[in-house]
């Protein structure tokens, strides 16, 4: 079967089309769409949250089709670049009737993120929310569900060609540098500078959740700091079993994906290259057939 292979850390380049041996296991998936996330490009340039075996086939989420069920699956850290994967039974979640494939894919990791730090920080209305990377896949849901909720949203991004999707969402959108206080929730998934500023920006009683670090560092605020400011770090319930739950409740919630580009299986080393260059917006998908 057509897939494609890590064999070495490097460029965008090391992701290569090759052939792959059929999977076995409880249930094989006829792969339609894989999802890519950020982190998948920091593990092929050998920079990930966790340690690999070479030579792998990246990818952690697909939809496809089961004896005719349309079906997600997130597949624990490899395998999803490929025409076909297996899985246990117990990781299939069903595409909901009148939900399309590709917008079920889209929330597989983004809208399972997206629910899981918007309960977490139990937004109010009439609260002012900072949404960091506000034109991306994890930025665009959280901005749906903030303002869903009654608040006001500042959406930041860092180029202007962003600005026109995140003010479309319904948020005020912004540069980075002209994100202006006060603040009762960040939603940080950028780190760094980026993140220390919005930090200072947090009004007393204010949250912060961190859960991404597009900058290439964590924000590094310590919760003594955040103590001395009436800051809460909030850390989200991250248990399997609510992971699952996150996911379920993001199918059904009403939540628009938004898919920004894709690109052939084969090409998914053109899709990597995209992300990195901060180019892409939404959710970035591999079509594989």
């Amino acid at each position: 079967m057509r897939a494609v292979w890590l064999r070495e850390f490097g460029p965008p380049s090391v992701l290569v089309p090759g052939e792959a041996d059929e999977p076995a296991g409880e249930v094989v998936i006829d792969v339609v769409h894989a999802n890519i996330t950020f982190v998948e490009t920091q593990v092929r340039a050998g920079r990930g949250p966790f340690p690999v075996q070479l030579p792998m086939i990246p990818g952690n989420g697909v939809g496809g089709v089961v004896d005719g069920r349309r079906v997600i699956a997130s597949l624990g850290g490899s395998g999803g670049y490929a025409e076909r994967v297996a899985v246990p039974a117990s990781a299939l979640l069903d595409v909901p009737d009148g939900m399309a494939l590709d917008a079920a894919v889209a929330l597989l990791a983004d809208g399972r993120t997206a629910t899981m730090l918007f309960k977490a920080a139990n937004v109010a209305a009439g609260e002012r929310v900072l949404v960091e990377a506000a034109a991306g896949g994890v930025g665009t849901l959280l901005v749906q569900l903030a303002r869903s909720a009654g608040a006001t949203v500042v959406g930041a991004v860092g180029s202007e060609a962003k600005l026109a999707l995140v003010d479309s969402l319904g948020a005020e959108a912004v540069l980075y540098d002209d994100v202006a206080g006060p603040l009762d929730v960040v939603f940080d998934g950028v780190g760094g500078e980026i993140a220390r500023s919005a930090f200072t920006l947090l009004a007393r009683g204010g949250r912060m959740l961190s859960y991404g670090l597009a900058s290439g560092e964590w924000a590094g605020i310590g919760a003594e700091e955040a103590a001395a400011r009436g800051v809460t770090l909030v850390q989200p319930n991250r248990s399997p079993d609510a992971l699952r739950g996150y996911t379920e409740q993001a199918l059904h919630s009403g939540l628009a994906p938004v898919i920004g580009q894709r690109f052939p299986l084969e090409n998914a080393s053109d899709a990597h290259a995209a992300i990195e260059s901060r180019a892409t917006t939404g959710k970035t998908l591999l079509d594989v057939r």
